[in-house]
């Protein structure tokens, strides 16, 4: 799982209580169960607002997770006496938790899939899917790879789909070193790994000697330790490791705000997600107003941790259908 260290923390929640104070209104997908909790005393910083207690508990997608830790933080502040914890467990993760109704909520980096909507519905479980952020998952090279730094998507695809052979560079384009490709990808419970098989590998085989791991700084260390290396994961965990990798453009498109934002960095643009269980909605009241706080300051987050926010009237839209579940 991505560790936000202590003082990248304190920066991030800093400047969103700044936002805040002026009137404005991020990481391999893990599949672990370590929770991020927030639990302090019963200062407040905001007299206005109803003081709350009680808990909240959500999981899944270790790609949304700096948003939601980042989040939790911030609310602590707010509203000390709800504990909020955010288990890391990745989307489809997440998902199993939130149908066997041990969450309120469910962070995913992929949209809800036709069978975890079947099960929902077979547990009674109705939920409404809320956007938070977009993100662009990043293909990362070794800073000393000069040859495959503009790649196409047929040359991905060439790249990651298994085709019982061991392949060098080369083989991708012949100018390139004969070199072996070695590969480092997320864990395939990842809404990351889900993407990355719809867009890329249209339900084909990821190559067999790609190293899958639960942790994101495995691949980050994997690519920047040789370069022959190549990887995948969300663009904020690229940003906080630039100094150690290079991110191939796209069909000649790098990924950036601009890019993920607008859709030019296609295929690779996504949004991201949170899913809101309705009962809980309705009978906790903490949550709500979690998911509410949520809503009003996750472009913010978004942009705090290395993500890009939506336009300011889809959170709107989306706070107005909040209201309506209450």
């Amino acid at each position: 799982m991505k560790k936000w260290k202590y003082l990248t923390m304190t920066a991030v929640v800093g400047s969103a209580l700044l936002l805040g104070a002026c009137g404005s209104n991020e990481a391999g997908e893990t599949e672990t169960d370590t929770n991020t909790e927030t639990n302090t005393g019963s200062d407040t910083t905001n007299n206005e607002a109803a003081k709350l207690s009680g808990s909240v508990v959500g999981d899944g997608s270790s790609t949304v997770a700096p948003i939601s830790e980042a989040l939790v933080e911030l609310y602590s502040g707010e509203q000390p006496d709800v504990k909020v914890s955010v288990g890391v467990s990745g989307s489809g993760g997440g998902f199993e938790k939130f149908i066997a109704g041990e969450t309120d909520f469910s962070n995913a980096s992929r949209p809800i899939k036709e069978e975890e909507i079947a099960a929902l519905e077979e547990a009674g479980i109705d939920y409404t899917e809320f956007t938070v952020a977009f993100d662009g998952l990043t293909v990362v090279l070794n800073p000393e790879n000069t040859w495959a730094t503009d790649l196409t998507v047929e040359q991905l695809k060439q790249i990651w789909i298994e085709d019982g052979a061991a392949k060098k560079w080369s083989d991708i384009d012949p100018s390139w070193p004969a070199e072996e490709i070695v590969y480092y990808a997320p864990g395939t419970d990842s809404g990351t790994y889900d993407y990355f098989d719809e867009v890329i590998l249209d339900g084909s085989d990821l190559v067999q000697s790609a190293q899958l791991s639960e942790d994101d700084n495995i691949i980050v260390q994997g690519v920047a330790g040789d370069k022959n290396a190549i990887g995948f994961f969300g663009y904020a965990y690229y940003l906080e490791n630039q100094d150690k990798l290079t991110a191939a453009k796209i069909n000649g498109v790098e990924p950036n705000n601009e890019t993920i934002e607008n859709g030019e960095y296609s295929p690779l643009s996504r949004p991201l997600f949170v899913y809101a269980k309705h009962t809980a909605l309705q009978e906790n009241e903490a949550f709500f107003d979690f998911m509410k706080f949520t809503l009003e300051n996750a472009g913010d987050m978004a942009e705090a941790v290395g993500y890009v926010r939506l336009p300011d009237e889809m959170y709107q839209e989306a706070l107005t259908t909040l209201e309506g579940l209450k």
